[in-house]
């Protein structure tokens, strides 16, 4: 099922680009994080022919890079090679690089082109084939948060909202949605802008959020939700290098700083029939104070119904928990509503035919494709069963009683995970085992590390 790019595209591409000596071919783990190898400029054509050799165990992997000693993928079947294989409109120059260097997205295939079972791109595919065979496409737009900390100080084992480069000033108060932060990263977050340009990422707006040294951006919608979550990844990837460059670190950790607020990934998605028409607008809801239609209603439902066993997508791994506190714009549990952001489930205000869901679960750290999968499979779930959620909620979601309870401990998440009754029918057993097994190895590795806390309260109590 996975889309190859032809050779024709490498080709012109280089001859666009002459001056690239190097070129970056990158695939996404199950963690969402980046890996891959570096290319000579003729050898990077084999990723549009054969394909390029790599370990088939690098999609499942823990978060150090280690493979999952419960799983029989790595060491035990001997590591086997996949052909990795150019994903079409992803080769990209890399502005700002050390080097004159590209950039290209792939995906792994075995010998005969068949896709891996664990390539988040291809677990995308699938959930949305799924609303093609309903005559539906899902029209998605990804924001992002991050923080820009400080490099020196992380290097010591400290960790501080970064200085700005043109004033020195390091921020430390909520100034959320002011001009002031932006401009004093004026030239980093420019740099950004430019490389989004360069790369054709639709990024729309930058704001300061919600706490010190806190940003979000927002990509335009796309009708294609593998390109829109290609382009979020390589927004990732551009924040951080252009960061490097300006001696700083930009992290997407779901909660750097214990005492403000997370990083969330927000996916917006509506739907349109064959004839582009938005099948969520309906008639107005006066509770809510939108247009919405059943099947809007029904999404909602399916939503609801599958976020617990979803959690461990939404959050990946230990930190991901510390973001979900009460009163922080982040989720404790299922709830729904209008123009609302207390709520894990927004419909935003705006004109009648941009009628929408803000999936606002997800952390910064979790992966863009399996985090669009699992949101597409609860709502396609929704939708072909028909399912009724409760009434939406006003006011203060974090005040109301009621509501769908969420695992929001990692341990309880992997058990809900583990007894999924929805994801496995759109992403696979075997995936969903797989999954379980590699997060449940990190989770126990954690849990038995010893953490400065320990230190802090026990050392001399104890």
């Amino acid at each position: 099922m996975t889309k190859q790019a032809p050779l024709q595209e490498v080709e012109d591409f280089l001859a666009r680009h002459p001056d690239l000596t190097q070129f970056d071919m990158m695939f996404v783990d199950m963690n969402g994080i980046l890996r891959g190898k570096q290319l000579g400029r003729d050898y990077v054509k084999k990723l549009y022919t054969e394909g390029v050799r790599l370990p088939a165990s690098n999609y499942i992997l823990d978060w150090t890079g280690q493979n999952i000693a419960t799983l029989d993928l790595g060491s035990a079947d001997g590591d086997p090679d996949f052909f990795c294989k150019a994903a079409p409109g992803t080769l990209k120059p890399v502005p700002g690089a050390g080097r004159p260097t590209g950039q290209v997205i792939a995906s792994m295939v075995d010998e005969n082109d068949t896709p891996h079972f664990a390539d988040p791109r291809h677990l995308l595919e699938l959930a949305v084939a799924r609303f093609a065979d309903i005559g539906l496409t899902p029209v998605i737009a990804i924001e992002y948060e991050f923080y820009l900390v400080d490099q020196d100080d992380a290097a010591n084992g400290i960790v501080h909202p970064a200085r700005s480069p043109q004033t020195r000033w390091r921020a430390t108060t909520t100034n959320v949605y002011g001009l002031d932060d932006v401009y004093d990263f004026e030239d980093l977050l420019g740099d950004i802008h430019s490389a989004c340009e360069v790369q054709g990422i639709p990024a729309e707006t930058i704001v300061s959020e919600y706490a010190a040294g806190q940003f979000e951006i927002n990509l335009h919608h796309s009708s294609d939700p593998l390109l829109a979550c290609d382009q979020s990844i390589m927004l990732e990837r551009a924040i951080k290098q252009v960061a490097r460059k300006h001696g700083t670190i930009a992290t997407f950790m779901a909660k750097p700083f214990a005492e403000s607020s997370g990083s969330g990934l927000h996916v917006h998605v509506s739907l349109i029939d064959k004839d582009g028409n938005n099948v969520m607008t309906g008639e107005m809801d006066d509770t809510i104070e939108r247009p919405i239609s059943d099947t809007l209603r029904h999404a909602i439902g399916g939503l609801l119904a599958a976020m617990p066993e979803s959690m461990a997508i939404f959050a990946p791994n230990a930190n991901s928990y510390r973001r979900l506190r009460p009163g922080t714009y982040a989720p404790v549990k299922g709830i729904w509503g209008g123009d609302n952001r207390t709520l894990p489930l927004r419909i935003p205000g705006g004109e009648d035919a941009s009628v929408r869901i803000e999936h606002r679960v997800s952390g910064a750290d979790a992966n863009p494709y399996l985090v669009v999968a699992a949101v597409l499979a609860g709502m396609h779930h929704g939708i072909t069963n028909k399912i009724t959620p409760p009434p939406p909620t006003v006011g203060d979601g974090y005040a109301q009683d009621g509501g769908v309870e969420l695992p929001i401990r990692w341990p309880v998440a992997l058990q809900a995970f583990s007894e999924a009754k929805i994801l496995p029918d759109y992403l696979g057993q075997y995936w969903c085992d797989c999954f379980h097994a590699a997060r449940s190895y990190e989770c126990e590795n954690h849990h038995y590390n010893i953490h400065a806390l320990d230190y802090e309260w026990y050392l001399r109590t104890a």
